[in-house]
């Protein structure tokens, strides 16, 4: 290869990536500047990645589908809420409590996504703002819901009402007599060491095998093989390990085994379905509704579909998040709102786009996006003396990460219209010359 076309390579890559880029630069300023101590850095990241991981990839399929990133998730967090609030109100606890609010959520997260599908379907074009919208419009029929409609219409326990009044409780405890709590993650914990040295086991093993069953080539199996090998020496070098085994008084950072499975589970689902028909039906519709239709395709209710599909995982994902370690409360009221907000700058971050995401840019993304929540406020304490610096800073990553991205979808989509017009042009002068 060239200079000129590695430049080329180069140049393609960063724009590509830019936002990623950034997120990283920032990211490793804000964790040197915080000053804050590592493990405690790198047990908070992996909380973060426990709790939010599951909601993030569950925005991989509408964004394929071409519906851009589905804000609607927030609704299907709603319907998990309504499963949990049921559950504590039945009094089931532990893992078959988490397993009962799922199976609620299921029908719940389904019917909401087959309406919000159906009203997307009537704005093409626009899913994301109107994704958004929906939100909001929805958030006002829950607060409904929990307020007047729970107690009075709906009988529900004293231990969930606001006693003397309709209404849910503003904050119910998942801990004590509730067990809730930590029902998934409390199941099994690894320490993470044993947890990476696994993973990078399992990595090389799955290499050969894909080599012995010619699904891969000797040198795709041997640079697998070298980054898994490379990881785990890094990780050994004590000053590292140290880190996460919690040396010097820290704390030994441990992997909720369950949560993960779950996690990898869904990563196997995006990535099977998509070698499926209906996957294939995805991807064609994402790419051109118009050649779409034209092949036989019913757009509609392909699209109807994926939004089915983000929603109930969205739901999902939020008793995940909810039972995880570090939560403990159920606020009713508020613990849906900034789901879709954070899930879709989170999946920008790591390198997606409006019509294109990856499992892990959602998981590259997730780890990025939270590493600057849980660093903002010491840095910008110690740059500019004032912690709630941070706060603010959060929000204009937030919103403003998504509005660079919807900024760039548009510049890429003017460019490639701009590129077919000139290519088009070509063609007619070249067909006008030759019939000359």
């Amino acid at each position: 290869m060239t200079n000129r076309n590695i430049g080329k390579t180069v140049t393609d890559n960063l724009k590509k990536y830019a936002v990623t880029y950034l997120f990283i630069a920032i990211s490793v300023l804000f964790i040197i500047v915080s000053g804050l101590d590592m493990n405690y850095v790198c047990s908070q990241l992996l909380l973060r990645l426990n709790r939010n991981a599951f909601i993030v990839l569950a925005l991989i399929i509408p964004i394929i589908a071409g519906m851009g990133i589905n804000f609607a998730i927030t609704i299907g967090a709603m319907a998990a809420q309504i499963g949990l609030l049921l559950t504590i109100n039945w009094k089931i606890t532990g893992f078959t409590g988490i397993l009962v609010a799922a199976a609620v959520t299921l029908p719940l997260a389904l019917f909401f996504g087959f309406l919000i599908g159906k009203l997307l379907n009537k704005m093409k074009g626009q899913e994301t703002i109107g994704s958004l919208i929906l939100g909001y419009f929805a958030n006002g029929a829950y607060q409904l819901l929990f307020l007047f409609i729970f107690g009075s219409i709906i009988p529900l326990n004293s231990n969930v009402t606001i006693v003397g009044s309709s209404g849910v409780q503003n904050t119910l405890n998942l801990t004590g007599s509730t067990g809730l709590y930590m029902a998934v993650d409390g199941i099994l914990q690894v320490p993470f060491m044993i947890s990476l040295y696994v993973v990078c086991a399992a990595i090389i093993l799955w290499s050969v095998v894909k080599y012995l069953r010619k699904k891969t080539s000797v040198h795709k199996m041997a640079t697998s093989i070298a980054i898994a090998a490379v990881i785990a020496i890094v990780f050994s070098i004590p000053a590292i390990s140290g880190i996460f085994n919690g040396v010097n008084g820290g704390r030994r950072i441990t992997v909720p085994v369950v949560t993960w499975i779950f996690v990898l589970l869904l990563c196997t689902f995006n990535t099977f379905i998509m070698k499926t028909r209906l996957g294939q039906k995805f991807r064609a519709v994402g790419q051109n509704r118009t050649v779409a239709n034209s092949s036989g395709i019913n757009v509609d209710r392909t699209r109807v579909i994926a939004i089915m599909i983000s929603t109930v995982l969205a739901g999902w994902g939020q008793i995940l998040f909810m039972q995880s370690d570090g939560i403990g409360t159920f606020q009713t009221y508020a613990a849906h709102e900034q789901v879709g907000l954070y899930a879709g700058a989170a999946i920008l971050v790591g390198g997606a786009s409006i019509d294109r995401a990856t499992n892990l840019q959602a998981l590259i993304g997730t780890f990025l996006f939270h590493s600057l929540f849980i660093t903002a406020q010491s840095a910008a304490s110690n740059m500019f003396g004032d912690a709630a610096v941070g706060e603010y800073f959060r929000a204009f990553l937030s919103y403003g990460v998504i509005a660079l991205a919807l900024v760039l979808y548009a510049w890429r989509g003017a460019q490639q219209r701009k590129a077919d017009s000139l290519r088009l042009e070509s063609d007619s002068k070249a067909k006008v010359a030759k019939a000359k």
